[in-house]
């Protein structure tokens, strides 16, 4: 299994930052994740979950996360029906709904329990409407973006084995023939 940290790490900040930039995130938006640690380690997901590998993965994305001061909200996986964790702060200022449960590498996966670890004050919500996120080893997260979800084709393709899918977002198109969507 590859396991090489260091390179999941620059892998997950190259990640990241060219996501954040591209998506134009603002401060105080939130960026969506969902993270197989197996995929990562090229396991099959779910079957490998490794907290090494989420702690590198973690760092990496609250680094960037702290350096744009966007919110990083992590998925967990479907046994916990793909619940978040997210700062309280986030939790209040998005009035989400929290639900009772402590992700662990079993029933929420790696990086979700990092987060719990990790975060200065974890809650777990129900549900999140992101404005963009990277799924790293094919979690699923697209229940996550705000409508209208537009793919990002990154320059890095891959965190450790597991393959990587970007998306950011943009408001709804509305209107018909005559609709205008630039100010002239």
């Amino acid at each position: 299994m590859d396991t090489d940290l260091a390179t999941i790490g620059r892998q997950t900040m190259q990640a990241a930052e060219e996501l954040l930039k591209t998506a134009a995130l603002q401060p105080g938006q939130i960026l969506v994740v969902g993270c197989s640690t197996s995929e990562v380690q090229g396991a099959r997901i779910g079957s490998y979950g490794s907290d090494v590998v989420a702690a590198r993965i973690l760092a990496s994305l609250q680094k960037v996360c702290s350096w744009y001061q966007v919110a990083l909200a992590i998925q967990c996986c479907e046994h916990l029906n793909r619940a978040l964790v997210v700062e309280q702060a986030v939790a209040d200022q998005y009035q989400l709904e929290q639900v009772t449960v402590v992700p662990v590498v079993k029933a929420g996966g790696a990086l979700a329990a990092g987060a719990m670890r990790e975060f200065a004050n974890p809650a777990v919500v129900e549900a999140i409407t992101a404005h963009a996120g990277l799924d790293i080893g094919s979690t699923l997260i697209g229940m996550h973006i705000k409508k209208v979800a537009i793919p990002v084709r990154l320059t890095q393709k891959y965190i450790g084995q597991a393959y990587l899918t970007a998306a950011r977002t943009r408001p709804k198109l509305i209107g018909g023939a005559r609709a205008v969507y630039e100010m002239c």
